[in-house]
């Protein structure tokens, strides 16, 4: 249900955004159907791109105008973990997350009665508009269309990123990629990106492999009729691939990502279940001095990295058209998760 909501006056940190594209995420899904747990009520949406309409005084960097992807991990950037560059493990980010409200613990939306609202991943962007300090909003060429741009704020900056920034890829390194979602297929244009040798792409679907082709994947294993970690073997002479990044977010993918890694080989996982949740694991699968690495969001450095995936697309070294499988109008989102949960859509985008 669409529903009329109130905002504070933009305090002098902020930056009010008209928010003009949003994409469906499995996070909000995991919210929705209570695998993550987050103060209720609540609006969603953390991947989106918008035009800033008003700027507080104190704002600088972003004006009126500017077109802006918004980034879900503020960060105080001067606390243990900051310090260290990592922003994902900002001690203030983390503390107040799951809060669904600001650092400052105000909300900046509330129902007609009065009733705050909590937003999202400091977002809640299922809406017309958001309002967020200004670390948030990212300034982006304006050529990219925002029903693109908006993807670069989740799902690609976490599977590009996961290529490009956290992982070792050397040129012509095998890299398997388990998934191809909009985190997967990313991962395999920044695997593409990185200069790797083979990529051999993982999925259940014959339709998202044959798109993992077109981005770049070398080889697709149809994961139903074909074991991964026997095809990583076959192509690689019995060793193993270089590096695997896992994006389907399975337990038999986390177990065969291990398996099908050489020895002294990387796994990155970009994956993830319910919190609570165990994963086996084969001792002997995790020895040989391999690296086993968890990565949220591939080490984005937002004011960096949106501005350089923008202008790859531009460029045309990075695919985005064909992740969008859908564009729908928000009072539709219902069925753009419906959607979602069948795996029928790569990214469903709210168009605002």
């Amino acid at each position: 249900m669409v529903e009329t909501v109130t905002a504070p006056p933009t305090g002098p940190d902020d930056v009010l955004v008209r928010v003009r594209a949003a994409a469906l995420c499995h996070t909000d899904l995991e919210v929705i159907e209570g695998a993550l747990h987050f103060p209720l009520p609540m609006i969603l949406g953390h991947e989106a791109a918008g035009i800033v309409e008003e700027i507080g005084t104190k704002v600088s960097g972003v004006k009126p105008g500017d077109q802006v992807i918004l980034s879900w991990n503020p960060h105080c950037g001067r606390c243990f973990q900051c310090d260290r560059g990592q922003p994902i493990l900002c001690d203030t980010y983390i503390a107040e997350g799951r809060k669904g409200r600001n650092f400052d613990g105000t909300s900046k939306a509330a129902l007609a009665d009065g009733l705050p609202l909590n937003h999202l991943m400091f977002l809640g962007a299922f809406a017309e508009y958001c309002m967020v300090p200004a670390q948030q909003a990212v300034v982006v060429p304006r050529d990219i269309p925002l029903d693109r741009a908006c993807l670069i704020g989740c799902s690609v900056m976490t599977g590009v990123g996961a290529a490009l920034n956290v992982a070792s890829i050397i040129h012509g390194d095998t890299v398997m990629v388990f998934g191809c979602g909009a985190v997967g297929l990313a991962a395999i244009q920044g695997a593409r990106m990185a200069s790797a040798g083979a990529i051999i792409a993982v999925d259940l679907s014959c339709d998202k492999l044959a798109l993992a082709m077109k981005m770049g994947a070398t080889h697709g294993v149809h994961a139903p009729i074909e074991d991964p970690v026997a095809a990583a073997r076959a192509m690689t002479g019995g060793r193993g691939v270089d590096l695997v990044l896992e994006a389907a977010g399975h337990p038999d993918a986390f177990r065969q990502s291990v398996e099908a890694v050489r020895a002294g080989g990387e796994v990155v996982w970009l994956g993830k279940i319910a919190p609570e949740r165990d994963v086996e694991f084969r001792w002997g699968a995790l020895m040989g001095e391999k690296r086993l690495r968890r990565s949220s969001y591939g080490s984005a450095r937002p004011h960096r990295d949106f501005p350089r995936l923008a202008k790859a697309y531009l460029h045309g070294r990075l695919m985005l058209d064909e992740l969008v499988t859908d564009r729908i109008e928000l009072d539709a989102i219902n069925d753009g998760f419906d959607r979602l949960r069948a795996g029928s859509s790569i990214r469903t985008v709210v168009a605002l």
